[in-house]
């Protein structure tokens, strides 16, 4: 899943996209309304994380121009106000859900991911695929009813894969889901992160290449 996160308060922008990251999602964090919006026309986020009062663009301003822009994007927007009509302001915008300050990360953690739900196909919360068992909520992993211990970024890219229900998925599509935008495109991270995620899911392997193309479940 990839998450922008929209808050002025850096140190409270960088903790919640750190605790994000530590969930296996590739996380971007803004301090800008302005900047905000560039990054939403350059990157396909499934869920912006969007404080309301926002310097160089109003977080309202940039919620109408998402709706306005179409596509799949769920906006999760954060406030101090705790008024009832503050929260029916902000869902009136078009904000998917809202989430007043302060908040529990937990909380905030299971709307976020509630909210990629939405801005992907229809998908059982647990995915299952040749003995393969992923539950995002818990973060467990297991094949053939064995547990799997995997880093952030192989549970990452396992995910994307189980979600593509046996399609092909890119090198670049995997860059783009399970990376944040630092990640360099010309590195062999993809490719290096998929031969260990093959290694701890052990043999025979499931993950197959298809040449010139990416990789498949099957």
């Amino acid at each position: 899943m990839r998450v922008l996160v929209v808050e002025d308060e850096q140190l409270l922008a960088d903790a919640i996209a750190r605790g994000l990251r530590r969930e296996s999602m590739a996380v971007d964090a803004v301090y800008d309304g302005r900047e905000a919006w560039e990054r939403i026309g350059v990157n396909d986020y499934d869920v912006v994380v969007l404080d309301r009062d926002l310097p160089g663009m109003h977080g309202d301003e940039l919620c109408r121009r998402v709706l306005e822009a179409g596509g799949a994007t769920r906006i999760l927007m954060l406030t101090a106000a705790s008024e009832v009509s503050d929260r029916v302001a902000g869902l009136s915008l078009g904000a998917d859900d809202y989430l007043g300050k302060p908040f529990a990360f937990s909380e905030l953690v299971a709307r976020v991911r509630a909210l990629g739900r939405r801005a992907m196909p229809a998908v059982p919360p647990v995915l299952e695929a040749a003995g393969i068992r992923l539950d995002p909520a818990r973060r467990e992993v297991t094949r053939d009813g064995q547990p799997v211990s995997l880093a952030p970024k192989e549970f990452a890219v396992l995910e994307v894969l189980l979600r593509a229900r046996g399609a092909v998925v890119s090198a670049e599509q995997l860059l783009e889901k399970a990376w944040d935008e630092n990640a360099d495109p010309f590195t062999n991270v993809v490719r290096v992160t998929v031969m260990t995620l093959r290694r701890r899911l052990g043999e025979p392997q499931v993950i197959k290449t298809v040449p010139g193309a990416g990789y498949r479940i099957g």
